[in-house]
């Protein structure tokens, strides 16, 4: 492991909710033994590289016939919300989004899931998705409401309307919010826990 001390970062204490992954041997998985380890995602690429080499130096079929076990893959995942780990994902790509799950929540997650983002650097990634997350709404028309009201647009007294008119005049921000989306000024996203989360650009 890299770093010494009481405080140099340990893989394997993880938070139940926090993002992991279980990296397993692969000279053993095709030898018949489950060899591997769950370890915490977010603590760099270098420590997830430390963690998968302590891992396979403790490989079963390696003490037996003394062959190094060098290939491991991601055979299961934690904590990653709507993104999908394949068993060779990058160990960078898989650390960049984990810190930013650790960093940012479920949100970042939705984002990156939109599109690949395997080769951004952190700080242009980080104030991309800074720049892009316009925030979680219970629904795409209460976004469009609440945009209406920030530019100070009273939905339902739509100034130069006579008072006679007013019942019958509205926003439709349904639709307004819909073509938004349909022409890529914004783009949506389920959340977990309902609602959507909205994103400048489709």
């Amino acid at each position: 492991m890299s770093g010494s001390g009481e405080n140099a970062p340990t893989p394997e204490v993880v938070a139940p909710d926090g993002p992991r992954i279980y990296v397993a041997s692969l000279s053993d998985y095709n030898a018949g033994i489950l060899h591997g380890t769950w370890l915490a995602a977010d603590l760099g690429a270098e420590v997830l590289h430390d963690g998968i080499a302590e891992m396979l130096a403790d490989s079963p079929t390696t003490k037996r016939y003394g062959e190094v076990a060098e290939e491991f893959a991601i055979h299961d995942f934690e904590g990653f919300g709507p993104v999908y780990l394949g068993e060779y994902e990058s160990i960078e790509r898989v650390a960049k989004l984990a810190h930013g799950l650790a960093e940012h929540g479920e949100p970042f997650g939705a984002w990156w899931a939109m599109e690949t983002r395997d080769d951004e650097d952190w700080a242009e990634m980080e104030s991309q998705y800074e720049q892009q997350y316009l925030g979680h709404y219970s629904s795409i028309e209460a976004y469009g409401e609440q945009m209406l009201e920030d530019m100070g647009v009273e939905i339902d007294e739509l100034p130069g309307i006579p008072e006679s008119l007013r019942p019958y005049v509205k926003v439709d921000v349904e639709a307004w919010t819909r073509d938004m989306v349909l022409g890529g000024d914004i783009s949506t996203t389920e959340g977990s826990g309902g609602g959507v989360y909205v994103f400048w650009g489709g």
